[in-house]
């Protein structure tokens, strides 16, 4: 099973991909960290993603695309993946999808996590974390017991992300709207939407009534 989750920041795809790679089996691909593993390892992708990074540009398309088909021959997608995160435009999702069809493969599903704007920013606005043990809260739906202060380790001084601004929220809403959302049409029958507004366990479940059959099928 092939799979991509689908939708703005902070509709919960992060809680779900972890969920979702210890439901079925399949890893959680990162072009993240398939990043830092070729630059680590002095790969040959590693060496020019390393020279690109230093002289302060971007890595092209066509490297990710790269790392992506390496990765996905390795033995822990034998039986599909999840990725979360990419592709973030139609050139991406283009590529893509040339890469798997080279391959005699396909994407089977996206799951779409639908999620109003304003619900993204509530969500960021009101968000403080743990600098110790990680620990989530929001102040008004899931607030700590003690202002301030972790339920779970103690540590007094939560902290608001930079990035959960509401500036930076509107920046990065605005960019998926723009560069992300118009993938939608590349998908058509195998999207598959959900909604995100729900609790996370009914997000899963919701997921699940979706996944399940696939996973079912490819066994």
């Amino acid at each position: 099973m092939r799979a991509i989750l689908f939708g703005p920041p902070g509709a919960g795809k992060g809680t779900q991909a972890k969920r979702l790679v210890d439901l079925y089996g399949i890893p959680q691909l990162s072009t993240g960290d398939m990043l830092r593993e070729h630059v680590k390892n002095q790969s040959p992708l590693g060496l020019k993603v390393d020279a690109v990074m230093k002289s302060g540009g971007l890595v092209s398309d066509d490297i990710v695309i790269q790392m992506i088909e390496e990765r996905t021959q390795r033995t822990d997608c034998k039986n599909g993946f999840l990725l979360d995160g990419f592709p973030r435009t139609i050139t991406q999702g283009q590529a893509l999808n040339a890469m798997l069809a080279a391959k005699g493969q396909q994407i089977d599903v996206v799951v779409g996590i639908d999620c109003p704007d304003d619900v993204v920013r509530d969500r960021a606005v009101f968000r403080r974390s743990c600098p110790q043990c990680g620990a989530i809260y929001h102040l008004q739906s899931l607030p700590p017991q003690v202002s301030d202060t972790c339920d779970r380790c103690g540590k007094i001084g939560l902290i608001h992300r930079p990035d959960d601004t509401l500036e930076a929220v509107n920046k990065r809403l605005n960019k998926f709207h723009g560069e992300t959302a118009p993938l939608t049409s590349l998908y058509g029958a195998i999207l598959k939407r959900v909604d995100g507004t729900k609790s996370p366990d009914d997000v899963t479940a919701s997921i699940r009534s979706i996944l399940d059959p696939l996973a079912a099928s490819s066994s």
